[in-house]
């Protein structure tokens, strides 16, 4: 059964119907001009080719809300059939392709428990946990006397995802990354 809200009604975070796609809402903003009526202008990305878009909804019209299915898997390996993903529950396994995964792989080292995202039993997106404990595997060696402090410098860590690390940071160290921003959070202690 189809849920609809009203065009006011659209929030951040909702999945909707619009033109027979499927859309996360990322952005709403109620506007009301002097002349005319009422709307809302909504940044929205299509769940299946990652396109955004901006759309304007009338006070008076029907969106359909979708609510996708949820499990919790677990990343096993990549192979020539795609990223193997396991169901914690049921133990069963799925394949997902390069093109459903995008940047979220920079993020994915065998056994990172993530949420799978599904309508219709068709794999939607992938949601990564906060942040991420990756080792560094290239960068340059530490200044002496490097503090925190400074512009840092790039490093490569063990899953291709390039961070600006503070100086002090080795090869071989891990660190925590943000999975929202790609940015470089902590050095991992011992």
């Amino acid at each position: 059964m189809a849920a609809y809200v009203n065009g006011n009604g659209v929030r951040p975070g909702y999945v909707i119907k619009y033109n027979d796609k499927i859309y996360r809402v990322m952005a709403s903003e109620h506007r009301s001009p002097g002349k005319g009526r009422a709307f809302s202008q909504v940044k929205m990305r299509n769940l299946l080719d990652g396109l955004q878009t901006e759309v304007k909804f009338r006070a008076d019209e029907q969106v359909e809300r979708l609510s996708l299915e949820q499990a919790k898997m677990e990343y096993l390996y990549k192979d020539p059939s795609g990223h193997c993903f396991m169901n914690c529950e049921t133990y069963e396994q799925i394949f997902l392709d390069e093109e459903l995964l995008k940047e979220t792989i920079k993020f994915l080292l065998p056994n990172t428990m993530v949420q799978i995202e599904f309508y219709k039993e068709k794999p939607l997106g992938v949601a990564l946990p906060e942040a991420v404990e990756l080792e560094v595997t290239e960068t340059d060696p530490p200044l002496k006397g490097a503090t925190a402090s400074g512009s840092g410098k790039p490093a490569t860590l063990e899953t291709g995802l390039v961070v600006t690390v503070p100086n002090f940071i080795e090869i071989g160290e891990k660190v925590k990354v943000s999975t929202t921003s790609g940015n470089y959070l902590e050095r991992v202690k011992k």
